[in-house]
């Protein structure tokens, strides 16, 4: 498919002039901040310089002063607590975190992570029932609960106490002890943007704000949050720029957690420092695997590894779940893919909505974005058991997944999740209807009229712009991720400067050596994936315009600046 490129829109130029006269930059680096919602000096002070004491007033949660009073009570009555999260990423480093700081406080705690396949997501009665065989007075959930209300009086029912911590969206307040939500209707939270983990941890800050205990002590456990944060693809600006800015740096140490160390060395990762793209690409799959195929109790087994020897021992169990993801999204997808191609319904659909018999319920989610990268449509796809179907939905830009199936709740027996993925069930009986009416809602949506790709870019710059030091500044945007991604850009009337050639087995990527004008001494090197049907035209000397972004290309321990050019297309006449 054909991207459209779209310039991100700058509302007022004039605050971009003033803002580079003011911190004494290139105009190009004030439109990016500007863009990011700094427009102030002491807004790039703050963007520039994340400072932990600028993080939020966790009681200005609604009901948290509620949750630290139970859990006061609870240390001083020596009562045990469960300690309950979701099998994903974001679920178990929430797990690991708060078993981890509750045990340091001398607190009894156990640990429950629901299986995907027999309890399904969410706060399950199995977890409930555990908690009362163990003798545990309450139960703190994490990254879920706040549409359990069913679960939670069944919890009461049986004495057990039960504390919210969610980040999803809130219908009605389930009746547990304290719901804390940034996304509740009635809470003044000034930052919506948390993780479930981020979530757990602002409960965990107000308790240790009052117990009067050194906050140092909780933040040696920001490497978690900052894995849930990559991983859930939450904003990266605000509170959670703040955090995952300081949990970086504990990433990078030397002596890391163990598990999370086990993992890279699993992973033949050797860089000193770790992004948030390598959290996302390497740390996630692989925690995330664990809950898909086998049980997530894996995955916080070997994020709670005392040591390096214990955490070597359990990371190829989770190196031989992430294979098998792996396979099982190709085949998965390669079938899809099929039956879409075969079904007339998805020629002229705006949406996709497939299901199949034998899939494997933990990789729908991932065949979900596989389908997105083919189709561009907002896409849904179910495993079907012959009675029920259950399944995984993802979004496309614009479009509110969680409102979509709001408006389809009629044929649903449930779902839940967020503007770009979510959650659901229903009925095999009422497939075909549920195609048809979410179809119809997307339509809607859309005005009748299909969605297209297309690539924002931040701004039109020369190649010439790309010194050292635009480029020191750029690596000081991160960490990257949604409400400030790396910045792209477009140049016109690029050309080969000798070596551009396609790369690959079949060829299908593109090296580039470019320039730009008649400098032939100031060249750049970029990679293309998946573009390098552009060779020929480019060696035959044809110019081309380009969106990209800036990275470093890291071979044989050499570091070198490079293009990473994400569309080509011919320049104007």
């Amino acid at each position: 498919m054909t991207n459209i490129w779209v310039a991100k829109p700058v509302e007022n130029i004039s605050v971009v002039k003033e803002l580079a006269q003011v911190l004494s930059i290139d105009e190009t680096i004030a439109q990016l901040l500007v863009l990011r919602g700094v427009k102030t000096f002491n807004e790039a002070r703050d963007f520039f310089r994340p400072d932990l004491a600028k993080l939020h007033d966790p009681f200005l949660m609604k009901d948290m002063g509620q949750a630290v009073q139970r859990l006061v009570q609870c240390i001083e009555r020596n009562e045990k607590v469960l300690v309950y999260g979701d099998y994903d990423v974001d679920g178990t480093t929430s797990v690991t975190l708060v078993y981890t700081v509750l045990t340091e406080l001398g607190v009894t705690c156990d640990y429950y992570i629901p299986d995907r396949y027999t309890e399904g997501y969410g706060f399950s009665y199995a977890g409930v029932d555990y908690a009362e065989s163990i003798g545990a007075s309450l139960i703190i959930t994490l990254d879920c609960g706040v549409r359990d209300g069913l679960k939670i009086r069944y919890a009461a029912d049986k004495g057990i106490d039960v504390i919210v911590c969610d980040h999803h969206q809130v219908m009605d307040i389930p009746p547990a002890v304290a719901v804390l939500d940034p996304h509740r209707s009635d809470c003044n939270y000034p930052y919506k943007g948390l993780s479930g983990c981020g979530v757990g941890f602002k409960m965990l800050q107000a308790l240790f704000i009052t117990l009067g205990y050194d906050q140092e002590f909780l933040l040696r456990h920001l490497d978690l949050l900052t894995v849930s944060i990559g991983a859930d693809i939450v904003p990266l600006n605000g509170e959670n720029r703040i955090l995952a800015y300081y949990g970086l740096q504990l990433l990078a140490q030397s002596k890391k957690r163990p598990g999370i160390q086990a993992m890279l060395t699993s992973a033949n990762f050797t860089k000193q420092e770790l992004t948030i793209s390598d959290v996302v690409f390497i740390l996630a799959p692989r925690i995330n695997a664990a809950g898909r195929i086998y049980s997530g109790k894996q995955a916080v087994e070997l994020l709670l590894a005392p040591d390096l020897e214990r955490a070597m021992k359990l990371s190829p169990n989770l190196e031989e779940v992430n294979g098998t993801r792996k396979e099982l999204d190709k085949n998965i997808t390669s079938e899809a893919l099929q039956r879409i191609m075969e079904d007339e319904f998805y020629h002229s659909s705006f949406s996709t909505v497939v299901a199949g018999k034998g899939w494997h319920k933990g990789v729908v989610g991932i065949v979900a974005s596989r389908l997105i990268e083919s189709h561009y449509k907002p896409t849904i796809v179910l495993v079907d058991d012959g009675e029920k179907m259950v399944g995984s939905a993802r979004s496309i830009h614009g479009l509110d997944m969680f409102e979509l199936l709001e408006e389809c709740s009629d044929l649903l027996e449930q779902f839940g999740g967020h503007t770009m993925a979510a959650g659901l069930t229903l009925k095999s009986d009422k497939y075909l209807a549920f195609r048809e009416k979410f179809d119809q809602c997307v339509s809607q949506r859309l005005n009748n009229r299909l969605p297209q790709p297309f690539i924002e870019y931040d701004a039109e710059i020369k190649l010439e712009q790309i010194t050292p030091k635009f480029y020191r500044i750029i690596k000081q945007f991160s960490p990257y991720g949604p409400e400030n991604m790396r910045p792209v850009f477009m140049a016109r009337r690029v050309r080969d400067a000798r070596f551009t050639r396609a790369v690959g087995q079949d060829g299908s990527h593109l090296k580039l050596h470019l320039m730009q004008g008649n400098d032939d001494k100031l060249t750049f090197d970029g990679i293309g994936f998946g573009l390098g049907k552009w060779a020929q035209y480019m060696t035959a000397g044809n110019e081309v315009d380009i969106v990209f972004s800036l990275n470093e290309n890291h071979f044989n321990g050499v570091t070198t600046l490079q293009l990473s050019v994400k569309d080509i297309r011919k320049s104007e006449e």
